[in-house]
């Protein structure tokens, strides 16, 4: 199976791996993920980014897991790949190089969660204003916080 290539190859570039409702997924560290997704794209095809997001787990250090899924076209094959990175300096590097919707992804994670990709030079703002305050999608988030006004543009 494809799976167990992939895992035998890439070993040493991830910590964990296991399926998931048919899918491998990989944990990795982040200073691993520029090799590990080279390694997918180049050996194994993988020429599809379909999301990148993150998980708010606040009891847990490092707080933030950025999780990745690409897809081999070639195969018909997903993987899933997870980083964890810490709260007072959430960064991992851009897939931009690689994947062209990358640039779009990674600014509404940086936006939601407030993870920064490095090598990312436009992490402008996508779905809310610029001047919103805070990141809604972490869990410490007040869900009752007002917003500052910002003057409407014509």
């Amino acid at each position: 199976m494809i799976h167990d290539d992939i895992k035998s190859d890439l070993l040493g570039l991830y910590e964990r791996a296991w399926e998931s409702f048919g899918m491998l997924v990989l944990e990795l560290p982040a200073d691993r993920l520029l090799a590990l997704v080279r390694r997918l794209k180049d050996d194994f095809g993988f020429d599809l980014l379909l999301d990148v997001t993150a998980v708010d787990f606040p009891e847990r250090r490092p707080r933030f897991e950025v999780v990745y899924h690409l897809y081999s076209s070639g195969n018909n094959l997903r993987v899933r790949l997870k980083t964890r990175v810490e709260e007072a300096s959430p960064r991992v590097p851009t897939l931009s190089h690689w994947y062209g919707a990358a640039r779009f992804l990674e600014r509404e994670a940086h936006e939601m969660y407030g993870i920064r990709f490095a090598g990312n030079d436009d992490l402008r703002p996508i779905l809310l204003y610029e001047g919103f305050e805070g990141h809604p999608l972490r869990k410490d988030y007040p869900i009752d916080r007002e917003q500052p006004l910002v003057p409407y543009r014509k």
